[in-house]
């Protein structure tokens, strides 16, 4: 089941608005002959509105051409992942597939039909050279009833949707400037759902006040536990490296991050314990991450060979362990157990359990917090000059890494309060992190080599792993790593705070 990305931008017009020419927008030769459809949509979501309080929609619709059950999910501002599957009968529940890449959302609550939406469409492909379709212009008169709770009324609109097909973004730029220059506006509405639904669609919102310490945790917390919301279904659908996983991965490391150098502020008996819920959670995603890591590494460096030979029998088992491992982690992601953690991140974004001392002005704290996971960075680097065997080296270098990205992340959260200078902490912790990381690559890159036994009498395979297993050993990724620590080393920035 895949989704494709559907780009499109969408205004209000009154009932006397006439569509200009469009034909001499740059870019446009001509517009087709108008299509006419009329489409029913009805929408399912949770009783207290989850899917729409989170701009997501779930809808069943007929007429037109693409008669079925649409899944939406916001990507970007305009632009929405959509996962599409048969209509089947009027009155079957909402496809299994569907209701379960949005169970993170209704935590196992029943999905209902909460509105009907009726659109007399009249659609105009828009033409380039050639009569390519760049985008596709509908002109909606609409009409949407609310089904659950039940109310009276009905609420009627028009709306024009102007939607990417093989153009660029420029086409719809162009296409929407002379839309709001003939009299249309741009609408706020996210989509046709929360016209109909109204303020109960209203999407949910973190705090966003950084005046307390409790205020600036509350915030980063809330944000990152929105980030590894939105991806839970990409993860589900993903079925290779589309960076889902490792972006789900990298919010639990944040609010991890936070819970850890804010926790002489935190009531650590609450807090510990989800940290470990979240530490397992990381731990699933991160079978998946390191088998996409370790692929793509060895696929460009094979890529990179004089003379690539074909891909190895061992890298395309490597393939299949990481698709093994992505079934696993879909069943996790349908465990109670991780529904369960959801509720307890949602419930310590909103209402971090923190000291007293956390509701006091926040940038005198954070100075401290800043300070204080600096120094844990300027230790374990200290300990990698200590080390005399490798072993004991690599091992205070990934330390300094781990520390290094709390401080990147503890920044990012400190700099609405400390401003610049927190954001300048930040940038260099994270190049630190990221020379480390490339090290870290390759230590781990060249212990999965070695335990790598090739098919025996395949002499392609043999090449194959030890040109690999040479290049971990000659790459130097620490070259750099002295330029980089005088400046993420620097006191001088935590002065400046």
């Amino acid at each position: 089941m895949a989704a494709h990305v559907e780009v499109e931008r969408k205004y209000e017009a009154g009932s006397g608005f006439s569509l200009p020419d469009l034909r001499d927008v740059p870019g446009l030769s001509a517009a087709a002959e108008p299509r006419r459809h009329t489409l029913i949509a009805r929408y399912f979501d949770t009783r207290d509105l989850r899917l729409a309080r989170h701009g997501i929609t779930l809808r069943r619709r007929t007429g037109g051409t693409d008669d079925g059950w649409h899944l939406k999910l916001p990507k970007a501002k305009g632009e929405r992942d959509e996962v599409q599957r048969p209509a089947g009968a009027a009155g079957d529940p909402v496809p299994a597939e569907l209701a379960d890449l949005v169970l993170a959302y209704t935590r196992g609550r029943p999905l209902v039909a909460v509105a009907e939406v009726r659109t007399d469409r009249t659609e105009r492909a828009l033409l380039g050279q050639d009569g390519i379709v760049l985008a596709e212009l509908a002109d909606d008169n609409v009409t949407g009833i609310r089904l659950e709770p039940r109310e009276d009324g009905v609420t009627t609109w028009r709306e024009l949707e102007v939607e990417l097909v093989d153009g660029e973004q420029d086409v719809l730029n162009s296409v929407g400037d002379r839309l709001i220059g003939s009299g249309a506006h741009a609408s706020e509405a996210p989509n046709k759902l929360s016209v109909v639904l109204g303020a109960q669609a209203a999407p949910d919102t973190h705090p966003t006040e950084t005046r307390t310490t409790a205020q600036v945790m509350s915030a980063y917390l809330g944000a990152q536990a929105a980030r590894m919301l939105s991806y839970d279904p990409r993860v589900r659908l993903a079925d290779h490296d589309d960076d889902s996983v490792h972006k789900m991965r990298t919010s639990i490391r944040r609010f991890r991050s936070i819970l850890r150098t804010h926790r002489q502020l935190v009531d650590q008996a609450r807090t510990e314990p989800l940290d470990a819920e979240l530490k397992w959670l990381a731990g699933v995603l991160g079978e998946v991450r390191d088998l996409e890591v370790l692929q793509a590494r060895f696929r460009a460096q094979l890529a990179d060979l004089p003379d690539p030979p074909a891909e190895p029998g061992w890298l395309a088992e490597m393939e299949h362990l990481e698709h093994q491992a992505r079934d696993r982690l879909r069943g996790v992601l349908s465990e109670q157990r991780y529904l369960a953690l959801l509720d307890r991140v949602d419930t310590l974004a909103i209402d971090p359990p923190v000291r007293e001392q956390a509701h006091k002005a926040a940038r005198k704290q954070q100075r401290k917090v800043m300070a204080r996971a600096w120094r844990k960075v300027v230790k374990a680097y200290e300990e990698t000059g200590k080390a005399t065997q490798e072993q004991d080296r690599n091992a205070a270098l990934h330390k300094t890494r781990k520390a290094a990205k709390r401080l990147r992340y503890t920044a990012e959260a400190a700099e609405p309060v400390l401003g610049k200078p927190a954001g300048k902490i930040a940038d260099r912790a994270e190049k630190l992190q990221d020379v480390l990381g490339d090290n870290q690559d390759r230590i781990v890159a060249a212990e999965r080599l070695e335990q790598i036994k090739p098919e025996p009498g395949s002499a392609s395979d043999g090449y194959a792993l030890g040109a690999l297993i040479v290049l971990q050993r000659c790459e130097a990724p620490l070259a750099d790593l002295p330029k980089i620590w005088r400046k993420a080393g620097d006191r001088k920035l935590i002065k400046r705070l």
